[in-house]
């Protein structure tokens, strides 16, 4: 059944509204912001803080997603290889982190492999310092895999589809061949799928860039990424304002930069 353009426009009417609302109307504010002072773009991009923030940003939102995509393709491929009420039952558990916000991902890690953790403290039972065991969560790496905790569950949403609905015996006859097991699945797999690997390596990456909660919680000020950056500059102590609205105007072109290449790949592959 066809929709009518007057039927789509209503259906689409509350759609663009939200969008403006809460999408449109902020970048713009924010812009305004940014704007009002001629010199708050060039002191943002003479600030060593800015510099070392973008490289800490783009260095985490290519490692932690980049291990995420390995990790979820993984998944994806095991699950594809279950019954689907065994499938159904472990994408519930695997979609459970999405439910959860930054703060209480960052404090369940901190409970858990904190210095006072529990696992910290059944290491140390076995004969591990707890303060370099619980001193690793606080880390960069640390963060990097706190963040794969709900980065892996996207990826594995994103590649179901499409190794799903890869045909297997590709891979068979490929071994029957002679060709080894992982280069089968890296010749044969791996380009057939590649488009859904990009699109979640983009959009895990983007998840990665924007987000601060997890990395306040964890890192705190201990390590310099643009997010934390911007939040330093709007918490109480911060009061040059339209160098933040700057910032997040400049991480903002940068996630919407990923995303849109993530895009332009998938659609041309889609040719």
């Amino acid at each position: 059944m066809q929709i009518s353009r007057r039927h789509f426009g209503i259906l689409t009417f509350p759609a663009i509204i939200l969008f403006v609302l809460f999408f449109i109307l902020p970048v713009t504010v924010i812009l305004i912001e940014a704007v009002s002072d001629s010199g708050a773009f060039k002191r943002v991009l003479n600030d060593p803080l800015f510099h070392r923030g973008l490289l800490g940003t783009l260095i985490l939102g290519i490692t932690a997603p980049l291990i995420s995509v390995v990790v979820g393709f993984c998944v994806a491929i095991s699950l594809s290889r279950m019954k689907a009420k065994w499938r159904t039952i472990n994408l519930f558990v695997i979609s459970l982190p999405l439910t959860f916000s930054g703060l209480i991902v960052a404090y369940g890690f901190i409970l858990a492999f904190g210095r006072a953790g529990f696992i910290t403290q059944i290491a140390a039972y076995f004969g591990a310092d707890p303060a370099v065991v619980g001193g690793f969560i606080f880390s960069p790496i640390g963060l990097g895999v706190a963040y794969s905790y709900y980065l892996i569950p996207r990826v594995v949403m994103i590649m179901m589809p499409a190794v799903q609905n890869f045909d297997p015996v590709q891979l068979s006859v490929a071994r029957s061949l002679g060709a080894g097991k992982m280069r089968t699945l890296w010749e044969i797999m791996v380009p057939q799928v590649m488009p859904g690997l990009i699109a979640s390596f983009c959009l895990t990456s983007a998840v990665t860039m924007g987000a601060y909660g997890t990395a306040l919680a964890l890192v705190g000020t201990q390590m310099n990424i643009l997010s934390l950056l911007l939040y330093s500059k709007v918490s109480e102590g911060g009061t040059d304002m339209p160098a933040a609205a700057a910032i997040s105007l400049i991480l903002m072109a940068i996630c919407c930069l990923v995303i849109a290449l993530g895009e332009v790949f998938v659609s041309r592959s889609k040719k």
